[in-house]
């Protein structure tokens, strides 16, 4: 363990010294190092720098090679930086196939001597290439890619040497800096992407300290996706820097064994050195908002790499499997637009499960155990009394749990291992007397999720296993397993997870709100359901671009709805054709129809925002129209109101007619059920102030109108709703308008046909239409809130 004045011999700071000697795990391996390097000689300042930069740069699978580096540092061979960093790749990349001195040498520049000459005749050439743009931009000209042309060229200078010849060469061409090179710059001013609300966003932190640090440091995320793409294929292939094929020894945390070499020798020709993923979900629910990243990390950079991934079903637990969630994962996965190489099951590998988990036993890595699980929670439990019983009483005892001769719950197996939180000894086999969906009863003994997943993705041949932040906490059990068996192991990536304000996407929640009818199924359009979502209108192509804006980030996201609904809108306004109709109607006969010579239809275009777009649909033209009841005031008491009044015209929109007020017609009750209006056709005169949409010989049909299904932001947190997730129900969430009135040129649309309700919103055809009537869901409103919130 290296001391304070060991650091400071490296040219460590007091303050940089004492603040390093918090960190254990590097003051252990800076005092390994020093030790080996005063046995080789001297430590001088540059020396020490560079052995600082080794113990922070070094990574368990090369330690064991780290007094090779300290020699060469020692006998001035590695004098700089580039060259450091050169040899710490050498080792990562040939840690598994051993290392050879020469090619050591040669790879890290050891021997190599660049002279100030060398360095002068670098910079003249870069900078000639360059002059005519240097000269041009002056001191704006992004000196770093000059620096970046001279690593290529002369890759073991030394850096600080090279950056003050270039300063001192641009000095001489252009002279000093005048005031303008000084002035700051100014910013391009980006393209404003949809704006959220200061809570749209929250990133909570993902670090090992306590819960109240972590919600300090979480922050509010603004949704202008700077850190996203347009597509996944563009974000996984720009911000995904996974290991390559094969090269899983180079990524943090992975262990090699004297196996590791020779298992992924085989295991590279067996994927034929392609990429190969797989998304993993349970089959005892349907897949929310959240699943559409994984769905989309998982499928969308094996595409991105030219490789494949599979659909597996982890059917490890049979008592809440149900057939139609694999029907039904399935078919949202096809709809999201990918399709598996293969679709496989967990229960296909219950077989090789049941003789590794054998095999543990037999190397002493895992017994049977009896506690109970509430024996088992926590982080600071007892260790089993069970935990060293003999390799052959375990091994009858598990044949026993594999014959029925215990009861649920009266034995299972574990591993000998503490997971990074805390957690010993994870319970591999349990007991569940429940006939299995595939295997029928063949077993009574069923592995777990964090037994069965890593072992399964060795059989696939997986070469990246990409799950959510949470598994992390599970990496090493992953790797300790594949290791122990003395199997192929693949590499662990995580990523942070997607959560959606003001809904619960928990599979027990869901279906607590089936039971109470509080939503009529798994697809409720009210519901982050994907297919909910779909049903709602919501297309995959949005939800795929939603997913790509967002980024990889590794930090968990936690979205507000309405930065969904922005990339759907944007979506839609580009997709869903326009059509007119009217959700609250009210009868308006035009007195002076037949003076106005009109035909009996108008041809409306289906893109109006896109002059080019040749689409275009028919309407009928008639004497009896109907509009919005909220697009008539019989008064003219506000001012700010800009349609039809007794003293106000208005336009009808693509027909160009302007209706004036002639007299309104009352029901018994005084409620006004028709508007006779005079028309007049439109000119480049007074125009009115606002022209509306309209319907005549309109189709009825039935319009959902949907809200937010919870009050609260988090209808899970106790001390927000102390009454529980039940007790926060928007009992305004649906609006059913039976009697919306439709043009009838969509009225032969059939279930996810989308529309833009001119002035209103996007719509969807919903699967409860009939030929008798067509029911709408309402997808998203327009930006400005629709016609109901207009002037």
């Amino acid at each position: 363990m290296a001391k304070k004045e060991d650091l400071i011999l490296l040219g460590l700071s007091e303050s940089k010294a004492a603040e390093t000697l918090k960190n254990a795990k590097l003051t252990e391996t800076i005092g390994t190092i020093i030790a080996s390097a005063k046995q080789a000689g001297e430590i001088n300042k540059p020396r020490g720098n560079l052995l600082y930069q080794l113990a922070t740069k070094l990574k368990p699978q090369v330690a064991p090679s780290a007094p090779l580096v300290v020699k060469y540092i020692m006998n001035d061979g590695i004098k700089t930086e580039p060259q450091l960093s050169a040899a710490i790749e050498y080792l990562l990349s040939n840690t598994v196939k051993g290392i050879e001195v020469s090619a050591f040498e040669k790879s890290c520049g050891v021997g190599v001597v660049v002279t100030i000459d060398d360095i002068e005749d670098a910079v003249t050439k870069v900078i000639g290439e360059h002059r005519e743009k240097i000269v041009a931009e002056r001191y704006s000209f992004p000196v770093g890619k000059l620096l970046g042309e001279l690593r290529a060229l002369l890759p073991w200078a030394d850096g600080a040497v090279t950056k003050k010849e270039v300063d001192l060469r641009f000095l001489e061409l252009l002279g000093p800096k005048t005031a303008e090179d000084l002035a700051p710059k100014k910013k391009e001013k980006k393209a404003e992407a949809p704006k959220a609300a200061k809570d749209t966003a929250k990133t909570n932190g993902t670090s090992s300290s306590s819960d109240n640090k972590k919600k300090e440091a979480a922050s509010t995320v603004e949704a202008d996706f700077s850190e996203g793409a347009e597509t996944m294929d563009e974000l996984l292939r720009t911000r995904a820097h996974f290991h390559k094929v094969g090269e899983n020894f180079k990524t943090d945390g992975y262990v090699t064994t004297p196996k590791t070499a020779e298992l992924l020798k085989a295991h590279v020709a067996a994927v034929g050195g392609k990429v190969v993923t797989r998304f993993p979900p349970e089959p005892n629910g349907v897949l929310h908002i959240g699943h559409a990243k994984a769905i989309n990390i998982n499928f969308g950079y094996a595409k991105a790499m030219g490789g494949v991934c599979n659909l597996r079903f982890d059917d490890t637990n049979p008592e809440k499997e149900e057939e139609k969630f694999f029907t039904a994962i399935e078919d949202i996965v096809n709809w999201l637009g990918y399709n598996p190489a293969r679709v496989t099951h967990s229960s296909d590998n219950f077989e090789q499960l049941y003789l590794w988990a054998v095999k543990l036993i037999e190397k002493g890595h895992a017994f049977v155990c009896h506690q109970k699980v509430e024996e088992m929670r926590g982080f600071e439990v007892q260790l089993s009394p069970w935990r060293e019983r003999p390799i052959e009483e375990n091994l009858q005892l598990f044949e026993d749990m594999k014959h029925g001769k215990f009861d649920e719950g009266e034995a299972t197996l574990r591993l000998k291992l503490t997971l990074e939180e805390g957690k010993v000894d994870p319970v591999a086999y349990r007991i569940k007397y429940v006939p299995h969906h595939r295997t029928g009863d063949k077993w009574c003994i069923y592995p777990t999720y964090d037994y069965t997943h890593c072992l399964c993705d060795s059989i696939e041949n997986i070469t990246h296993s990409l799950c959510t932040k949470e598994f992390q906490s599970r990496r090493s059990s992953y790797y300790w397993l594949c290791n122990a068996l003395d199997i192929y192991c693949p590499v662990q990536w995580e990523y942070g997870r997607l959560n959606v304000n003001y809904t619960v996407v928990s599979k027990r929640k869901i279906l607590k709100l089936i039971t109470t009818k509080t939503v009529n199924d798994w697809d409720d359009p009210r519901l982050f359901t994907l297919t909910a979502l779909r049903r709602r209108g919501i297309p995959s192509e949005a939800i795929n671009r939603f997913v790509a804006k967002l980024g990889l980030t590794m930090s968990q996201m936690v979205i507000d709805p309405h930065v969904l609904d922005a990339t759907v809108r944007d979506y839609l306004n580009v997709h869903a054709p326009r059509t007119m109709a009217v959700l609250d109607g009210l009868k308006l006969t035009i007195e002076n129809f037949a003076e106005l010579n009109l035909p009996s239809t108008a041809d409306v275009p289906d893109f109006p925002s896109d002059p080019s777009d040749p689409r275009k649909h028919s309407v009928s033209v008639d004497k009896e129209i109907f509009i919005e009841k909220t697009d008539y005031k019989p008064d003219d008491s506000d001012k700010s109101f800009r349609r039809l009044t007794p003293k106000q015209s208005v336009g009808l929109k693509h027909i160009g007619l302007v209706l004036r007020f002639v007299k309104e017609i009352k029901d018994a009750e005084g409620h006004v059920t028709e508007v006779v209006v005079k028309a007049e056709k439109l000119t480049e005169g007074e125009k009115p102030k606002a022209f509306i949409h309209w319907v005549a010989k309109p189709v009825s049909a039935e319009v959902r109108l949907y809200d937010r299904l919870f009050k609260s932001k988090n209808p899970e947190d106790a001390q927000a709703v102390p009454g529980g997730f039940l007790s926060d129900i928007n009992t305004d969430s649906l609006t059913v308008l039976y009697n919306a009135l439709i043009d009838r040129s969509i009225a032969a649309s059939k279930e996810y046909d989308r529309f833009q309700f001119e002035r209103i919103g996007f719509f969807c055809v919903d699967k409860d239409s009939s030929d008798a009537k067509l029911v709408f869901n309402r997808t998203v409103m327009l930006k400005d809130g629709g016609a109901a919130g207009g002037k």
